[in-house]
């Protein structure tokens, strides 16, 4: 299994700019980083999930069903633009929030990274693409595809804390109610962006 060969891709693939980067970055430094490690670690359970399903053979379905890949690849775009115009529309006094608000922070963040992944059909895509070629024929595929995965994780991690140490270090500078409201309407508008560009691939 050529782990070495997998993790130079992977790690390519989780440094070059993307919807991760932007919900990471601005969750991190409009809520903090408990809200920020709540996305985090829903994204890298999303991909765990892609790196088994891909290994256990089922997301060839995407790769094999137009219609199976255009149903998901609707459904992240339309949430995807839902996301977006939310945070465009966001109020004024949004960001003022109550103590009870904040301690629910981390589980809001796990599920928006967790269904943000799993609705993008292009992770599913890079897998069944990539995976194939790094699994051993004469080993288990789920166990070698949640090894890969595993890899790919890891690298997400490290990139992910040095993201939101990055937002944390510059919160002071970024947290004033106007900066705040910009960080929502720059990345609102990447995020609608992205949403587009899934539904007219």
């Amino acid at each position: 299994m050529d782990i070495a060969g997998f993790a130079l891709v992977v790690a390519l693939l989780t440094v070059t700019p993307g919807l991760d980067t932007a919900l990471i970055l601005r969750t991190s430094l409009l809520a903090g980083r408990r809200a920020a490690w709540g996305v985090t670690l829903g994204i890298q359970l999303g991909t765990l999930a892609w790196g088994l399903v891909t290994a256990a053979g089922l997301s060839t379905l995407l790769a094999a069903s137009q219609l199976a890949y255009d149903v998901l690849r609707w459904a992240g775009a339309a949430y995807l633009v839902w996301m977006g115009v939310r945070m465009l529309l966001v109020r004024k006094d949004a960001h003022v929030e109550a103590p009870a608000e904040r301690e629910v922070r981390f589980r809001t963040g796990f599920r928006r990274g967790l269904v943000t992944n799993l609705l993008n059909p292009k992770v599913g895509a890079f897998y069944v693409a990539m995976l194939p070629q790094f699994l051993p024929s004469d080993a288990p595929h789920a166990g070698s595809g949640l090894l890969l995965a595993g890899v790919h994780v890891a690298e997400g991690l490290v990139w992910s804390a040095a993201l939101i140490a990055f937002a944390a270090a510059m919160s002071g500078l970024l947290r004033t109610p106007s900066v705040r409201r910009l960080l929502d309407r720059v990345t609102g508008l990447v995020i609608v962006g992205f949403g587009v560009r899934l539904a007219v691939d």
